[in-house]
């Protein structure tokens, strides 16, 4: 599906979206005419021009993710606004505990290590039925973590070794009446699958926008709720320190902004290519895709139904689990001219496909025939 939108190189196959995404023209020209009135006098732009502009884009993703644009700041990535949540939590003390999934991106898990280990708090995961996970087993995990000691729990919207599309609604739900405070990594959430942050109704959701929704490298955004909001710290204070949570995130001191703002121009693309439709045509596309890769390796995906986005798992027919394992594949694959992150999983190698709109059935057939010359190999 327009594959001319975009400058992907003909020759390599992309089938590995989820990490980075790709920004097409259209959206690379919108940033870069930002950068060019940027440039054209840099002092006029950011005293007189940036704040009412880092508004109106935020009060446009705000309209894509149904919140308000006044509880929504702009952050470089996903990563950057668990950490900003995470070292700014009031509270935590020895013997707390904090929630995660134990299919939890390391990145953030790693955060929560740092903030739990300086006060003695503790880590407490909830297990991941994996592979055919299902909604209310997912639920009963996390339900099976909460005690009066539960003060957070930090739940992926989407897993991104797994691609399990979690139901974070009835969690959040779930942890409000346990009175534990929820952060929704929602990293692989916009564009991928249908959002609304005010049904969700968690204390902060964090989303990258240059994955799915293809905005350019660097842009991501936190949304928190109004009570939410005090004593909500960037990780670098600025001049706004104390002047409250937009003074505080919207001017960390200088830097290029034009890919946040750049994100009204993404939201038109995904727009233009479907919006609801491109979601589920994609979520068709990866079920099917990963169907054929399945058979043709003699193995299981890792995901079906309620629980599948437009990224999937396949599991790997080798012996070896081992992580270096892992990386010998991943890099054999793009040796052979494609990429797909391998993962392992509770004792397995599951290689990780992403469908979107630049991809065809017959990418997966290619994927497939790649993956069996290099498993034979």
């Amino acid at each position: 599906m327009l594959p001319t939108e975009w400058d992907l190189d003909p020759d390599f196959l992309t089938v590995n979206h989820g990490s980075y995404g790709a920004a097409p023209k259209c959206v690379i020209a919108a940033q870069r005419a930002w950068q060019d009135r940027m440039e054209r006098q840099p002092s006029r732009f950011m005293n007189t021009e940036y704040a009412a502009a880092i508004r109106e884009a935020a009060e446009a993703l705000g309209s894509f993710v149904n919140a308000n644009g006044r509880d929504i700041v702009f952050v470089g990535n996903a990563t950057t606004g668990c950490n900003a949540v995470l070292r700014s939590l009031p509270g935590l003390s020895s013997g707390d505990t904090v929630t995660l999934l134990s299919h939890v991106y390391g990145a953030v898990h790693n955060t929560v290590r740092l903030v739990t280990e300086s006060v003695g708090a503790g880590i407490v995961r909830a297990t991941v039925p994996y592979p055919d996970p299902t909604e209310d087993a997912l639920v009963a995990a996390v339900a099976s973590t909460l005690t009066p000691s539960t003060r957070l729990a930090v739940i992926d919207h989407i897993t991104s070794g797994s691609a399990i599309v979690v139901p974070v609604q009835r969690i959040v739900a779930l942890c409000h009446d346990a009175g534990v405070k929820v952060l929704i990594d929602g990293a692989h959430a916009p564009g991928q699958v249908d959002l609304d942050l005010t049904a969700i109704g968690a204390d902060w959701y964090v989303g990258n926008c240059h994955k799915w929704l293809c905005a350019p490298k660097g842009c991501a955004f936190l949304h928190a709720a109004p009570a939410a909001q005090a004593g909500l710290h960037p990780g670098t204070i600025s001049h706004g320190y104390g002047q409250g949570f937009l003074a505080e995130f919207d001017w960390t001191g200088t830097a290029d902004p034009s890919a946040f703002l750049a994100v009204t121009e993404a939201i038109a693309f995904h727009e233009r290519l479907g919006g609801a439709a491109l979601r589920a045509r994609n979520q068709a596309l990866a079920a099917e895709g990963t169907e054929r890769i399945a058979r043709r390796l003699n193995t299981q995906v890792g995901t079906r139904g309620a629980v599948a986005g437009a990224m999937a798992t396949i599991r790997l027919p080798v012996d070896d689990s081992s992580p270096a394992h892992a990386l010998a594949i991943r890099q054999r694959l793009m040796a052979a001219g494609t990429d797909a992150p391998v993962h392992v999983l509770d004792g397995a190698l599951w290689l990780r496909v992403s469908a979107f709109a630049y991809n065809e059935l017959r990418d997966y057939d290619r994927l497939a025939a790649l993956v069996a010359s290099v498993l034979r190999d």
